[in-house]
């Protein structure tokens, strides 16, 4: 039997180019030098996209592929998925969630503990001489016992609490309701008094047109100049404009961030500032779940092809 046609968006590791290719004919997009011809020429031969989150699939694509069934994500994230596109013509979504979740919780924990300790330049000041010459570094702000919001409880942001009772924090969250698993936590509706409550704010949303800068300058603002802005989400979820003219200002005391927009080429901004900590979109970046990830991917393509229900669908 012929191996199903799909478009492979962007490069994944080798552990899973590898069984791509035994599994499908695959067209790479992203080593065309002229990617509008090389669509013109191998749209029509596609029933299958294999992407990323951050990359997703636009309109333009969707309608270059004509006999486009199914789009796989890599990642938990669809929203550069023209899911508007996809409905009109019948197209299945899916994605990678719950395989990333702990791996992504566990470094919005990360992130919060080495920027209220100031870990990053403890380290420096070690290596550069500086507690030889200058004595003992700056006092910083403790994480124990203090008050956590946390800005969306879906899987990543339900597992982030759990580690943040670890530290006996006093923990609240928002979302769209309140929910019937979150013992013990106060549900606050209005994310700016749940970011007026906080002294670390976690931004744990799923992107959509509705969240778009939703951490906006009203929250920012309650946040402020002693919070701090952990987001292992989506960029699109906060105004970056206002964060850094509020970290710059210090309105914000500080930020923890793994995502940006116009990654990885983010605002120079950001680079200058010495009270943000700037990770490069690796929260889910272990071997053990980026392995378990593009297993979902070609077994949500492959169950398609195979007319069986899809594992994680979207759509």
């Amino acid at each position: 039997m012929a191996k199903p046609h799909i478009l492979q968006v962007g490069p994944y590791p080798q552990w899973d180019e590898e069984p791509l290719n035994e599994a499908f004919q695959v067209h790479r997009y992203f080593e065309a030098e002229d990617k509008q011809a090389f669509l013109s020429q191998v749209g029509p031969q596609v029933r299958g996209i294999a992407t990323r989150g951050e990359l997703g699939a636009n309109r333009t694509m969707i309608e270059a592929c004509p006999n486009l069934e199914v789009i796989s994500v890599y990642g938990v994230g669809y929203d550069a998925v023209d899911l508007g596109a996809c409905r009109e013509r019948g197209i299945r979504v899916t994605n990678t969630p719950d395989v990333l979740t702990n791996d992504v919780a566990d470094l919005g924990i990360a992130m919060m503990l080495v920027q209220s300790r100031g870990i990053i330049g403890a380290e420096t000041w070690v290596k550069d001489g500086s507690w030889a010459a200058k004595g003992l570094y700056p006092l910083k702000r403790r994480v124990w016992g203090r008050k956590a919001g946390v800005l969306g409880l879906g899987r990543i942001g339900f597992e982030v609490a759990k580690r943040l009772r670890g530290f006996d924090m006093d923990i609240a969250y928002s979302d769209v309701s309140a929910k019937p698993y979150a013992e013990g936590m106060e549900f606050v509706s209005d994310p700016v008094e749940l970011a007026r409550r906080s002294d670390f704010l976690f931004v744990t949303l799923a992107a959509s047109a509705e969240t778009r800068h939703i951490v906006g300058r009203a929250v920012i603002e309650a946040l402020g100049p002693e919070g701090m802005l952990i987001n292992i989400s989506r960029a699109s979820n906060i105004d970056e404009e206002v964060l850094l003219e509020a970290l710059e200002s210090r309105q914000l005391g500080s930020a923890a961030l793994d995502v940006f927009e116009g990654e990885p080429k983010l605002n120079p901004r950001f680079l200058a500032l010495d009270n943000v900590l700037l990770q490069p979109h690796h929260a889910s970046g272990t071997v053990e779940t980026r392995k378990a990830m593009g297993q979902l991917v070609r077994d949500n393509l492959m169950a398609h092809f195979d007319g069986r229900a899809l594992l994680t669908p979207v759509i």
